[in-house]
């Protein structure tokens, strides 16, 4: 076993016992490289990531090539997830250098950490143009022994050219109207009428467009923006990214119609996701975004919870196909054979025509991934159920594929989230308990005694990196969804202190600009800083979004201006790059949208009246609009809203300087008050 084996990630455990003599990022490694006078190989993946797996098989296993490693490198293996502060600077360094990036990320450094060469995935043996693993290492070996003035020359160009990139941060005021019309009038360009979602393959599932695609409709009626939502989310729903059998999408698709997926499934897409059909479902009444929507909560809560009651980060793509072999899909692909063993020839012949399965297939050797292509309710609703329960039970007994059991703090406060918005809307009181249990685990095991988070957990074990901008900023969402779902108090007093340090140790106190690590985070060859979203909301955005429901909450105006100096971003990006902002223009929406709170009061929070009029509430407003339940007088309630609703009893609550009196008990009466 190597130097990886006491820690605590399950990407960097699956390289303990590679005979590759790897080193945690750390500045032991650093000290190595300098002592031995030999540059630094980075390696960066996740433990869901397939070609990661196959580098790793094909040259970090292999002796003569670890043997070269170990003779002239310090080798250092970083998991992004765990790390992404390490892997947004150096991948923005791969990305600038040669126009692309990916993982597994292989970079070159010197032992003052600067990088000289960059690539992603290399081969064991030449291919297609590509020099393999071990070509590579030679040439970087001569280039370091023999020309290591002209490296060092080049790796400090890098580094001063990152440090000379600068963000556009906008005149400091929020995106208006006429920003927001241009990036949907963006969104359109790149919108694909025939299949649904943006761009071509491959195509990721844009669950932060389509919340600000939702949320503008709802402030503004425009039918082309619920249309490219709704569309797009049926479109996923139908197609083989989406698990038809157990609920829950795979990371993206590697085709333009949603039909043959990249099979890993993380925690944050499946969060994202199920807050979207949740919304989807509340604007329109769509039986399929319900459906969509709870399959893929019950997956999240059945194949992802831990047993310390958060959730863990990753399905892997690759599993056993019953042979031995690890292969991408093999647990979740079919074809007519498997059909008839397990269903027989009759019912087979109903599930093929109803999922697509055919004797060519849509994936290799024949095999093809289910998905919709006649679309919903066209076979027996009945007889599919039961087809769907077999099949179901069937792949339970393949080798399934291995889980990342690591928490991760932005992600489950992702998921806590969808969750508690879920389960409210929904009716499904285990939802929102499993919420409040992952929000506990947060507060117990990733909170220290001065509200500082931790960036990962595992086995109830905490780790040892500091969280980043994008965990305060999912997890004060996450919190902020808690207190808005279940009226307590203390979720939004927890959301508060996260936020405070989002605006002590992350934003600059002069633009409003927010960075990645806090101002006493380990210091790297550039403080990452990066509004635009990935494969989950930018921390930027996502602060800015967080900061602005707490100030609907409380009515703090300095987490409101805050919120509006960080959204100056999206005046500049917007218009420019939309697919790529969507997390920060939904914040700019309930921004624009002005105060849309809904206050409810009642004798108790557990009063039947209040209840049933604070669930309502939920139910009717639009994505975005902020909902809290609580007793007058007491500390945590909000004191500003838009509208107080009074249940149980009849009371009188003074609310910005109106007296309402206002007893609803019935839920139809509140949604002919509340609809627009």
């Amino acid at each position: 076993m190597n130097r990886l084996a006491g820690v605590t990630s399950p990407y960097l455990l699956q390289h303990a016992d590679n005979p590759v003599d790897w080193w945690p990022w750390g500045p032991e490694a650093f000290e190595e490289a300098k002592r031995r006078g030999v540059p630094v190989l980075l390696s960066v993946g996740y433990s869901a990531c397939h070609w990661c797996h196959v580098m790793a098989h094909e040259s970090f296993e292999d002796r003569a090539t670890a043997d070269q490693l170990n003779e002239h490198f310090v080798s250092v293996k970083v998991d992004r997830e765990e790390r992404p502060d390490v892997d947004a600077v150096y991948m923005e360094a791969v990305q600038a250098a040669t126009g692309q990036g990916g993982w597994p990320m292989t970079v070159f450094l010197t032992p003052d950490a600067e990088p000289f060469y960059f690539g992603t995935y290399f081969p064991p043996s030449p291919r297609q143009g590509m020099p393999s693993f071990r070509q590579v290492l030679e040439g970087v070996r001569q280039a370091w022994d023999e020309r290591r003035d002209e490296v060092a020359e080049v790796a400090g160009k890098i580094v001063r050219d990152l440090a000379g990139r600068e963000i556009s941060y906008g005149d400091g005021s929020a995106p208006g109207e006429q920003q927001l019309a241009q990036a949907l009038l963006g969104l359109t360009r790149e919108y694909d009428p025939q299949r649904g979602g943006f761009g071509g393959a491959p195509k990721f599932p844009p669950s932060m467009v389509i919340e600000f695609l939702l949320r503008h409709h709802a402030r503004t009626g425009a039918d082309g923006a619920l249309q490219m939502a709704r569309d797009t989310c049926e479109r996923m729903a139908r197609g083989g990214i989406y698990d038809q059998l157990g609920g829950g999408f795979a990371r993206y698709s590697v085709d333009r119609d949603w039909t043959v997926p990249h099979f890993e499934k993380m925690l944050y897409d499946n969060a994202l996701l199920c807050r979207v059909y949740t919304h989807l479902w509340r604007s329109t009444g769509s039986e399929q975004a319900r459906r969509v929507a709870l399959e893929t909560a019950d997956f999240m809560v059945r194949e992802l919870r831990t047993p310390e009651g958060g959730f863990a980060s990753a399905l892997d793509a690759d599993s056993d196909d019953g042979t031995g072999r690890h292969v991408e899909g093999a647990y979740y692909v079919w074809t007519p054979g498997q059909l008839v063993d397990v269903l027989g020839a009759e019912d087979a012949a109903l599930a093929a025509a109803h999922f697509g399965v055919t004797e060519e297939g849509t994936f290799e050797e024949g095999a093809s991934v289910l998905r919709l292509p006649q679309g919903e309710g066209v076979s027996d609703a009945e007889k599919i159920a039961s087809v769907k329960a077999r099949l179901l039970a069937a792949r339970a007994e393949r080798p399934a594929p291995g889980r990342d059991d690591k928490v991760v703090a932005a992600w489950n406060g992702l998921a806590v989230a969808a969750l508690a918005e879920t389960g409210v809307c929904f009716d499904r009181p285990d939802l929102v308990d499993a919420a409040v249990a992952a929000a506990d685990l947060l507060v117990r095991l990733h909170l220290d005694d001065q509200a500082r988070l931790t960036r990962t957990s595992k086995d109830g074990r905490a780790g040892t990196n500091a969280g980043v901008l994008e965990d305060y900023a999912d997890v004060a969402e996450g919190f902020l969804a808690l207190a808005a779902v279940t009226g307590e108090g203390v979720w939004l007093d927890f959301a508060g202190f996260l936020l405070d340090h989002v605006l002590a140790r992350f934003t600059d106190p002069e633009s409003g600009a927010l960075y990645d690590t806090a101002s006493d985070a380990e210091q790297l060859i550039r403080r990452p800083q990066d509004p635009t979203d990935n494969a989950v909301p930018s921390g930027w955005s996502a602060a800015a979004g967080a900061l602005l429901s707490y100030a609907a909450h409380t009515g703090s105006q300095a987490h409101r201006a805050a919120a509006e100096k960080a959204l100056g971003v999206v005046k500049t990006l917007g218009p420019r790059v939309p697919r790529f902002i969507g997390w920060g223009l939904a914040a700019a929406e309930a921004l624009l949208d002005g105060p849309r709170e809904v206050a409810v009061v009642g004798p108790s929070p557990d009063d039947p009246g209040t209840r049933e009029l604070h669930r309502a509430a939920l139910l009717a407003t639009a994505p975005g609009a902020v909902v809290a339940c609580g007793t007058p007088g007491s500390e945590e309630f909000p004191l500003l809203a838009d509208r107080v609703l009074v249940g149980g009893a009849p009371t009188a609550y003074v609310c910005r300087n109106f007296v309402c009196d206002l007893p609803v008990t019935e839920a139809d009466a509140l949604r002919a008050k509340l609809t627009p």
